[in-house]
């Protein structure tokens, strides 16, 4: 059996889940904070959006370097409007799950790093990097984002089952 039979239906579902939460970001609300220490809706949203990339990293490259020749990374500027981030997030969707579906066990086995100036911060099989990385990440900030849009009161959407504002 192919390992990617087993990782795009679980892609394709915390994808969809995903989606649904970045429609009901507010364009009006991108700049709103919790808290003086969190990211702005805007930029969490973002970083939603832009996580499906890290897929195309992982299955492309053998290793990112957060910060090369000791220069940090720039990361993408958050999205001005909801139609910015949701078409970042399907370009980014439609590219990781394209690079996903078109991998083979043995590549996925191949280890890969992330880097800092050079240095190994960690090594692990590109498969695992996809589950870690990739989706429980992104199923950890789409949780962050599920509380930013509670204290805003917009609905949630049901992802795992029913929300309370999508009970019945």
């Amino acid at each position: 059996m192919a390992l990617t039979d087993a990782l795009l239906p679980e892609f394709d579902q915390e994808m969809a889940a995903t989606r649904k939460l970045l429609e009901r970001v507010p364009q009006t609300r991108l700049a709103w904070k919790p808290h003086e220490k969190s990211g702005s809706m805007g930029w969490l949203a973002g970083h939603l959006a832009n996580l499906p990339d890290w897929a195309v990293t992982t299955i492309k490259e053998s290793s990112f370097d957060i910060a090369p020749n000791g220069v940090q990374h720039k990361l993408p500027p958050p999205p001005k409007t909801s139609k910015e981030l949701l078409d970042a997030f399907d370009r980014n969707v439609k590219a990781a799950r394209s690079a996903i579906a078109g991998t083979a066990n043995a590549h996925l086995f191949q280890p890969w790093s992330l880097l800092n100036h050079g240095q190994t911060l960690f090594t692990m099989p590109r498969s695992t990097c996809l589950r870690l990385w990739v989706m429980n990440h992104m199923i950890h900030h789409r949780a962050q984002l599920g509380v930013y849009l509670r204290l805003n009161n917009i609905p949630l959407p049901a992802v795992y089952g029913p929300s309370a504002d999508e009970a019945n």
